[in-house]
């Protein structure tokens, strides 16, 4: 199984317990990207807290985050990788979503002929270029556990055989059912930061084909979020290594110096971050934890931008363009808005146990490696 930040490592966690724990294989992790990073909060070793052994690490990350730094670090990572599965020699390769070191990762793997199991392939995100390595990443993969029916129609469309096609759900609501999450005082006395009237948790990534810069995007919301009086708190994740990251870096630091109200963090880990999502008052951004996660929790979402476009989305989710007044706006909405009888449409938080189960009595014979193109 491979992992390269934060987010894929929240959503793996109980499928790598459920495998840890299975008899029927033998788990071994890859660490990459992101969480090898000291800029990131090397996060690998939360990983080695939770009690998992890590096999490779797979260092592909350069200082750049230009685009020819984020092409250069894919280079990188296919040779990292290509290096892991000569000394790992795995049966199977596991990974999830669509971030270019994952994509690295199956690249490497391809001419191995090792078979792929790609979790939550088929969804749409028009606004990054995520969009193109999501589908890319299904076409040389094997195995795929969609979070959906629309995504598994998607998958289908794009020829894969029906039969190795499985809708399980998204496997980041298994940590809310699982996980018991933090009180108030816990979380104000972990986080260093006393919740306010209103509070709000604010995760934007760089928007890789959307026609504005990111730092232009994230001007607006910051200019919103500073309408905004000392009743609000606003509490900071780090976006991703992608491409102009480090400036959306640098603005949350000087907004976070000239604003008391406010809070950053570059990594909360599973508990404290689910935990955030499930008191304040809105998630903003545009987070695909707002879409997956956040309805689970009955939270309100203000979804910005183009970058999550086309996925499914529960009632609690408000979509706006990236302009100060459009987010002054939804935000004023969210916080009045009623999530209480929100449905998620992304399952019932049992997603690990079913894909444990599919990936330990699967077949791993030559029909599986030697795809056919499934007409639609």
């Amino acid at each position: 199984m491979v992992t390269g930040t934060r987010a894929d490592y929240g959503l793996l966690f109980w499928l790598l317990k459920e495998l840890h724990f299975d008899d029927r294989c033998e788990l071994q992790v890859i660490a990459t990207g992101m969480h090898l990073s000291p800029e990131f909060g090397l996060t690998y070793r939360q990983i080695e807290d939770d009690g998992f052994r890590i096999d490779a690490k797979v260092e592909m990350l350069l200082s750049s985050d230009s685009p020819i730094g984020i092409a250069k670090s894919m280079g990188l990572g296919v040779i990292g990788f290509a290096d892991a599965y000569q000394s790992l020699v795995p049966d199977l390769l596991v990974v999830l979503g669509d971030r270019f070191e994952i994509l690295a990762a199956v690249q490497a793997a391809l001419p191995r002929r090792i078979p792929v199991a790609h979790i939550a392939g088929g969804d749409t995100t028009e606004g990054a270029m995520d969009e193109a390595i999501r589908h890319s990443i299904t076409k040389m993969s094997h195995l795929h556990f969609v979070t959906n029916d629309s995504a598994a129609r998607r998958v289908r469309q794009l020829g894969e055989n029906p039969q190795f096609i499985f809708n399980v759900g998204s496997p980041g609501i298994d940590q809310i059912k699982r996980l018991e999450l933090l009180r108030k005082p816990e979380l104000e006395a972990a986080l260093g930061f006393s919740f306010r009237e209103r509070n709000l948790l604010i995760t934007f990534h760089p928007a890789t084909l959307e026609e504005k810069a990111p730092s232009e995007q994230f001007t607006q919301l910051l200019m919103a979020l500073s309408t905004f009086g000392d009743d609000y708190g606003f509490i900071f994740t780090r976006p991703n290594a992608d491409t102009d990251g480090r400036v959306l870096n640098a603005m949350i630091d000087e907004f976070v110096v000239l604003h008391d109200n406010s809070t950053v963090h570059t990594s909360l880990g599973q508990l404290r971050y689910l935990s955030v999502l499930a008191l304040v008052d809105v998630v903003v951004g545009n987070s695909s934890s707002g879409l997956y996660e956040a309805p689970s929790l009955h939270t309100a979402t203000v979804n910005i931008g183009d970058r999550q476009k086309g996925r499914l989305q529960a009632s609690s989710v408000i979509n706006c363009e990236p302009h100060c007044e459009a987010i002054r706006a939804a935000i004023e909405h969210a916080v009045v808005l009623d999530c209480s009888m929100a449905v998620n449409p992304y399952g019932d938080g049992d997603s690990s146990p079913r894909i444990a189960k599919v990936l330990c009595e699967i077949g791993l014979e030559a029909e599986l490696i030697k795809k056919s193109f499934f007409d639609f």
